[in-house]
C-alpha cells in the first residue's frame, strides 16, 4: 500500500532542495533501513517513529523495519501551466497521481536567489499556484460536461445528477475556489467527484521555507511565515517551518553531527520529520506494529481500517483467510515491560473482523487459506 506526496512550488523556491534533502536522509538512513529511488524524482523515506526503538528495546528482534512515505519532486509549473506553458502538461500529469501536495513557499529573503516574479511574497505565490490548479480542474469539469450534453436526453438520473453537480463545481471553480471546499449533496455526487479525479481535491500542506537562523522560534518572527499561516488557517490547511538548505546540509551529515549542528541552532527536531509525520496525518494514516525475534515492523494503514485489511497489508493470504487478531497495545507493553506480563495482566485479547485497528496496536494474524 503505497502513499505519496507530490512537492510542488514556483522556481527559486526551495522545491527541489527539500526533495534533495528528503532523499539524502533516505540514503543516509539506509545503513539501518532498507530504501529505494523509485524513479530521479521519487524518494522514499522511513517516517520517524520512536515507538519502533523503544519496541525493539523490549523483544530484541534481528531486524527492525520502518514503515515509509513516498516523496515526487514535481517539476514545471509556472504561470500558464494550465495551459501548457514551460512542463505544463507533464507536471499536471505528474500530481494527479499522489495522494496530497506539499506546497513549498519561499519565506527567506536571499538577494543572491532571483525570484521568478521579483520579490518574496507568499500570498502571491500561493495564488499563483493554486490558479493555476484551479484552471486546469475547470478544464476537466468542462470536458465533462460536454461529454455528458449528448447524453442528457436519455433521461439518465445518473446522468443528470452528476451534470447537475458539474455544473454547481464548475461555478465554484470559475470563483477560484479549490475543489475540496465544493460540498456534495450525495452519495451519488460524491461518487461522480472522486471520478473526475481533480488536483485542487487533494489535500494541502504548506513547507514554508525559511532562512536557518529563523527556525528556533519555529517561523514566529517572521512576516512571511505569518502571512502563509493566515492563508492556510482560512483553508483549513497546515504549515510546517523548514529550512530546505539546512534539512540539506543536515542530510549530509552523521548522526551525531547533525545533533550537534541542531543544538547550536537550538532546534529539537529536523524540519524533515516534522514534514513527514504532519504528511502522514494528513493523509489520514496510522501505524500499527508486528512485533517477533525475527523483526519488529512497522505497518501503514488508514485510519478506520478493520482488522481483515490491516492483515491484508502484509499479504492479500491474511485478509482472504483471516480467523482473528491477537492484538495488545504499545503503550501497555511500554508499561509493563513484556508480553508475558501483558498477557499476565489480561490485556493481550483476540479480536474478530469487525475490530477497527487503533495507532499502536501491537498485533499477530491468525489466518486459513
Amino acid at each position: 500500500m503505497g502513499f505519496n506526496c507530490g512537492i510542488v512550488g514556483l522556481p527559486n523556491v526551495g522545491k527541489s532542495t527539500l526533495f534533495n534533502a528528503v532523499t539524502r536522509t533516505a540514503n543516509a538512513q539506509a545503513a539501518n533501513y532498507p530504501f529505494c529511488t523509485i524513479e530521479p524524482n521519487v524518494g522514499r523515506v522511513a517516517v520517524p517513529d520512536e515507538r519502533l526503538d523503544k519496541i525493539n528495546g523490549i523483544i530484541n528482534a534481528k531486524k527492525v523495519i520502518p514503515t515509509f512515505m513516498e516523496f515526487v519532486d514535481i517539476a514545471g509549473l509556472v504561470k500558464g501551466a494550465s495551459r501548457g506553458e514551460g512542463l505544463g502538461n507533464q507536471f499536471l500529469g505528474h500530481i494527479r497521481q499522489v495522494d496530497a501536495i506539499v506546497h513549498v513557499v519561499r519565506c527567506f529573503e536571499d538577494s543572491n536567489i532571483t525570484h521568478v516574479d521579483g520579490s518574496t511574497d507568499p500570498a502571491r505565490d500561493v495564488d499563483t499556484i493554486n490558479t493555476e490548479l484551479v484552471y486546469c480542474d475547470f478544464e476537466t469539469v468542462n470536458k465533462s460536461i460536454e461529454k455528458m450534453a449528448r447524453l442528457l436526453k436519455n433521461n439518465d438520473k445518473k446522468i443528470l445528477v452528476a451534470n447537475e453537480c458539474a455544473q454547481r463545481l464548475k461555478a465554484h471553480l470559475e470563483l477560484l475556489k479549490p475543489a475540496r471546499s465544493f460540498q456534495t449533496l450525495n452519495e451519488d455526487e460524491d461518487s461522480y467527484l472522486q471520478s473526475l479525479h481533480l488536483i485542487t481535491r487533494k489535500q494541502v500542506l504548506y513547507a514554508a521555507n525559511v532562512n536557518e537562523n529563523e527556525l528556533s522560534d519555529n517561523g514566529n518572527s517572521s512576516k512571511h511565515v505569518k502571512a502563509l499561516r493566515e492563508i492556510a488557517e482560512k483553508e483549513g490547511s497546515k504549515v510546517v517551518v523548514v529550512s530546505a538548505r539546512l534539512e540539506e546540509e543536515l542530510g549530509q551529515l552523521e548522526a551525531e553531527d547533525a545533533k550537534l549542528y541542531m543544538d547550536d541552532l537550538k532546534i529539537s527536531e529536523p524540519g524533515l520529520d516534522r514534514l513527514i509525520k504532519t504528511g502522514y496525518s494528513l493523509l489520514g494514516l496510522m501505524t500499527y506494529f508486528t512485533a517477533g525475534v525475527q523483526e519488529v515492523r512497522a505497518w501503514t494503514i488508514p485510519k478506520e481500517c478493520k482488522a481483515p485489511q490491516a492483515a491484508g497489508v502484509i499479504h492479500t493470504d491474511f485478509e482472504k483467510g483471516f480467523i482473528c487478531a491477537e492484538v495488545y497495545a504499545y503503550d501497555d507493553l511500554v508499561r509493563l515491560g513484556s508480553e508475558a506480563k501483558v498477557k499476565e495482566a489480561g490485556l493481550y485479547r483476540k479480536e474478530g473482523r469487525d475490530y477497527v485497528c487503533k495507532d499502536g496496536d501491537i498485533m499477530n494474524f491468525l489466518f486459513n487459506v
